[in-house]
Order: structure tokens, then sequence, then C-alpha cells
């Protein structure tokens, strides 16, 4: 699983790199403090370990803009004991409050606790994706960039989801077709053909029709512009 850690103390975070590989787990971090949504959304984490006090935005405000699209674990780490801090973490979602110094064994053990009641019972994913710096909303099953909301049918958003998680791989027509008559929705090659005309046509309104290419003879590929 994924941690995304947030914290600006280079040698805490070597030290919660090393702790919580030990344990297998994967790390993730920004590298710019005016950017963590960017990181965040293109790690996709299982957990979110949050320090408060940070360059450019606290802790708190990264808190805010992450639950405003993700209803991932929060953990936030800090140096300050105060309890109004304390309060404001947990009613902004937060999961738990850990302060420093702290044990690495204990972390992780409340680590693994929470993601044991986190994903016992759903996929372990974000509810978003990050694609050419638009967000594709997978529960609302839609796209926005710039303020733009572009609203697409259940076939248009099924294609353009799995367009977007081959990571710049083709899928092939038949692959798309299977795995939409998998999911009750019955589509044949016409219908395939006019749902991606479609697709295109609406992304044109927020600058990415182009970034759905045609391979010819192979499938369709959702690539970076």
């Amino acid at each position: 699983m994924n941690i995304f850690i947030v914290e600006d103390d280079h040698t805490l975070l070597d030290a919660l790199k090393s702790g919580l590989s030990n344990w297998s787990f994967q790390v993730s971090h920004p590298t710019d403090f005016a950017d963590v949504m960017g990181p965040f959304l293109e790690s996709s984490p299982h957990l979110v370990i949050l320090d408060i006090q940070l360059p450019k935005f606290d802790g708190f405000h990264w808190c805010r803009e992450i639950r405003a699209v993700s209803k991932v674990p929060i953990v936030f780490l800090s140096s300050r004991d105060h309890p109004m801090d304390m309060v404001m973490a947990m009613n902004m979602g937060a999961d738990d409050y850990i302060q420093k110094p702290f044990n690495m064994d204990v972390l992780v053990a409340k680590i693994q606790a929470i993601l044991r009641r986190t994903y016992a019972y759903q996929d372990a994913q974000a509810d978003v994706l990050e694609w050419n710096k638009a967000i594709i909303d997978l529960k609302k099953g839609g796209i926005h960039k710039n303020g733009v909301e572009v609203d697409l049918t259940k076939n248009e958003f099924f294609i353009l989801t799995v367009l977007v998680k081959a990571n710049n791989n083709i899928v092939s027509r038949h692959e798309l077709m299977k795995m939409l008559w998998d999911d009750d929705q019955f589509i044949n090659d016409n219908t395939l053909t006019a749902n991606m005309t479609r697709l295109r046509q609406k992304l044109n309104s927020i600058g990415l029709s182009d970034a759905i290419t045609t391979k010819k003879g192979l499938g369709y590929m959702a690539i970076t512009l």
C-alpha cells in the first residue's frame, strides 16, 4: 500500500520512508509544498500523513483540499500539542493525531489499524483521477478543468476511465467492447465508434479532444499532452 507523506523536515521524512519501507509500504511525497494535490492525485495513496507546520500552506489547508476530493485516511503528525489543534484536525476529517516525537512501531501499528478499518470492505482507490490538469470524478461520472465541467454518458465515462487508467498504453477496440459487455452495457463496433466521437467532441470544450488518439489497427490511447 502507498503512504503519502507531507513533511518538510527532510531528516524525519527519510526516517519515515525507511521505517515504513521496512513494513513493505510504498512511500510517496511532494517536492513542491505549493503543489501538494498534484502528487497526491497522481500517487492515489491509501493513507496520508500530514504535518501541520509546512511552507506555503499549513497541514489544515491540505487536509481540506484532500477531503474535498477523497475519503482517504489522514493522520496528522505534529509537534504541536495544543488541544485545539487536535480538535480542528478531527473536525476536518483526520483519522488520528500523533504528537512528535513518536515511536515508529506505534505509528506503524496505528497505520495498520486504520488501513484495516478503511479497506476491509471497499476498494482502495481515490475518488478522483488527474489527467492533463483535468479532474475525473469517479463518483459523479464527470470531468472538469479550469471550472468547466463536462457531463458524460455512462459509456463515455467508462471508456474515458479505462483509457486513462491504462497509463499511456493502447487499449484495443475488442478489449473496450468486451469490458463494456461485461458491465452489462451492450455495445457493438459502430456504437463504440459513435461513443468515441461524442467523447472527443465533449472533451474539446476543455481542450482535450486530441488527448485520446487512435492507433490504426490497434485501438485507442489516452495520452499526456
